[in-house]
This record gives C-alpha cells, sequence and structure tokens, in this order.
C-alpha cells in the first residue's frame, strides 16, 4: 500500500503576543502500519471540551477574518487575566476535535475487516478529512448507522454513563446535575430512569425544565426562580442526593447545591455538633459555562464533603477494562435510543471559521449542536 492521504485539518494556535488563531492546515498521512486505519471522517460534533481548546479563553468579540493561501483564518485577542492558562500551549500548532465518525478508507495489516466500514472513533484531530489511527481505538458502527448517529458516542453518551458508575462506586443513592437539559443532561435522565437511579436536575428556564419533563424527569428546578433554594433542599431531601455533577464551574451554584445537602442531612441528626452532619457530600465539577471564579461557602457545609474536578479518561483509567468494555457495549446497543445526539446545523471545515457561525457555536446554548462534516 503506497497511497498517502493529503487533507484539510482545523488547527488552534496561541501566540505570545496574546493572540488566537484558528486556521486551515493541509497535512498528509502516510499510509497505515499493521494495525493501522484511516478514515474519512464525516461527522465530529463540537461539544463544550472541544470549545475549550478550540477558542480557549479568546475573548469572541475581538474576533478578526483573514484568508491566506486561498483559506480563511480567524484570529482574537487573548485577555491578560487569561493569558496564563494557555502557556504550556505557547507557539504550538494543535488539531482539534475529540470525536467522529467516518469511513475507513485504507487499512493496514491485520485491520483489513474494517475496509470499508463506517466507524466511531475518539482521541482527537477529528475537525480534518482524514485521520489515520489504530483500529483498537475505533468502534465499527452498526449496518445502517449514519456518520451522524455515531458522531457523539463516545464523550456525552460515556460522561452520562460515568456519573452514574460515579456515584455507584462511591456509595451515593442520587445524583444532581447542572446544566440538565444538554445533550449529556437528556442521556444522564434516560440512564437514571433505566437504572432507577433518583435525579435533580438543574436548569435556567422553563423551556429547559419542558425539555426534561418530556422525556420523564421528576425533580426539575429553575435556577432562577425565587424559592429555588427551598425547592433543591426539599429534592435533595427526598431523593438523599449526595453527589453533583456541575457543568457550569464558576459562581456559587455548586456551593449552593452542597449547602442543600448538608441541611437535608442536617434534617436527621439526633444531636448537634459543631462539625456537621456525619453525611460525605461530594461536588464534581466537570465543565466551565461559567468562566467566573467557584465560590464556595465552606462554613455552610461541616467538614464531611469534597470539590474537585471530573475528566472522563482518568475515570475510565479508574474504572477499568471491564466497567469501560461494558460502558461502550451499551452505547453501541442504544446509540439511537439512549445516546441519541440532534444537531441544529452540518457545517463544513471552511464553515466552522465563518464569524456568524462562530459565535453560534461558542454561545453553548440548550439544543444548539452544531456538527461538522469535513468531507463537506
Amino acid at each position: 500500500m503506497s497511497d498517502t492521504f493529503t487533507g484539510l485539518e482545523l488547527r488552534s494556535t496561541a501566540t505570545e503576543d496574546g493572540t488566537l488563531v484558528l486556521s486551515l492546515e493541509e497535512t498528509t498521512l502516510t499510509p497505515p502500519g499493521e494495525g493501522e486505519i484511516v478514515v474519512r471522517v464525516e461527522a465530529a460534533p463540537i461539544n463544550p471540551s472541544d470549545l475549550g481548546l478550540l477558542l480557549g479563553p479568546a475573548d469572541v468579540s475581538t474576533m478578526k477574518t483573514a484568508n491566506e493561501d486561498g483559506r480563511p483564518s480567524v484570529t482574537f485577542q487573548i485577555p491578560r487575566e487569561r493569558q496564563g492558562g494557555v502557556r504550556a500551549r505557547l507557539g504550538q500548532s494543535l488539531p482539534v476535535g475529540n470525536e467522529g465518525a467516518g469511513t475507513v478508507v485504507a487499512a493496514g495489516a491485520g485491520a483489513e475487516s474494517l475496509q470499508g466500514r463506517r466507524v466511531g472513533m475518539m482521541g482527537g484531530a477529528m475537525y480534518a478529512q482524514f485521520r489515520k489511527l489504530k483500529a483498537r481505538d475505533v468502534v465499527p458502527l452498526p449496518e445502517g448507522t449514519s456518520a451522524a448517529d455515531g458522531a457523539s458516542m463516545f464523550v456525552n453518551p460515556l460522561t452520562a454513563l460515568g456519573f452514574v458508575e460515579t456515584a455507584r462506586m462511591e456509595g451515593h443513592k442520587a445524583i444532581v446535575h447542572t446544566a440538565a437539559a444538554s445533550n449529556l443532561g437528556q442521556m444522564l435522565q434516560k440512564i437514571c430512569l433505566a437504572d432507577g437511579v433518583p435525579l435533580v436536575n438543574i436548569v435556567r428556564s422553563e423551556e429547559q425544565a419542558a425539555i426534561l419533563r418530556d422525556i420523564g424527569a421528576t425533580y426539575v428546578l429553575n435556577s432562577r426562580d425565587d424559592d429555588f433554594r427551598r425547592k433543591l433542599l426539599d429534592a435533595i431531601t427526598e431523593t438523599q442526593a449526595t453527589v453533583a455533577f456541575d457543568a457550569i464551574g464558576g459562581g456559587s451554584l455548586g456551593s449552593d447545591i452542597v449547602q442543600a445537602m448538608e441541611q437535608a442531612a442536617a434534617r436527621n441528626m439526633k444531636e448537634f455538633s459543631r462539625y456537621g452532619s456525619d453525611s460525605f457530600k461530594q461536588l464534581y465539577i466537570y465543565g466551565a459555562l461559567d468562566l467566573s471564579p467557584t465560590v464556595l461557602n465552606r462554613l455552610a457545609f461541616g467538614f464531611q464533603w469534597s470539590v474537585s474536578g471530573w475528566l472522563l479518561t482518568p475515570f475510565m483509567k479508574r474504572a477499568g477494562a471491564e466497567v469501560v468494555g461494558r460502558m461502550r457495549q451499551r452505547v453501541v446497543d442504544e446509540l439511537t435510543t439512549t445516546f441519541a445526539s440532534k444537531y441544529t446545523r452540518t457545517i463544513g471545515l471552511t464553515e466552522a471559521l465563518d464569524p456568524e457561525v462562530i459565535r453560534a457555536y461558542d454561545r453553548k446554548a440548550t439544543g444548539e449542536k452544531y456538527l461538522i462534516d469535513p468531507s463537506r
């Protein structure tokens, strides 16, 4: 096999002068070696986790467009107070896109059975026309499954399943989730309904609440309601939730949740303790929809609590191959039901650098999910 594969790839570069550049670069892949495949990428979603690398801490309002060698590029300014977060990547042209799906166009020795198959894949650099990777890192899609169906089969589905597995591993009876009407949040609600796990959903509008109620959610709270804290305490008391997964990150919502967990536990205390209840409360922050500092009113929690980050890859390493294998098989089995994703719009690589489109996917609005088809 001697054919190489040349195509465009979307890249993000942070420079020393505080500029972030998005550009389309031409890349050439060598033929696949033993156990390797080359995939023509046909669908790759834009997830919040992708935006963290794609746009990072850039100020989108400073966007400027250019055209080099007939290909568009976009530049942004990175505010001085945010530049420390990109110091480790300065000067590096980084490929973007955590997951995707496409058709295998070349297969090395030992991977011939995948030739011509449509596969789902994870491993970065998916906003590209071609991607070479190990055959063991892809999942063949069921016959008749479109690339769009398989494009989001890793990040959101495995994260939602990972939340439930984490709760089980740590002995929690129920879960609290913020930004709960998101694509991931809807998957989590479906899983919890099927598995009998009580879930307290927190949203920011009645429209978002309706999305969750339509799929059977019992506990849906609007954080903008005047009596939100009272409703939160009642829901946590009823479900006995002691773990929360927070997509917001900044502000005091996470603190409010842990405080409600402590207040719920205190209702069952038989005698006063200056150290609070002995109920352990866990807040996991897994997103950054709010880039402001995380505010914790720790004096309201007692002393049995923890706040930490949650990421999918470290969780999978901790959970082990057996658990991860079971999770992946469930995603394949329920790909077009529990783990189905809906997209607002499908765009090509060039469209991904259109200022109007950038503003749209940077909003991270509930119900607005963009899909890149690099083959367009």
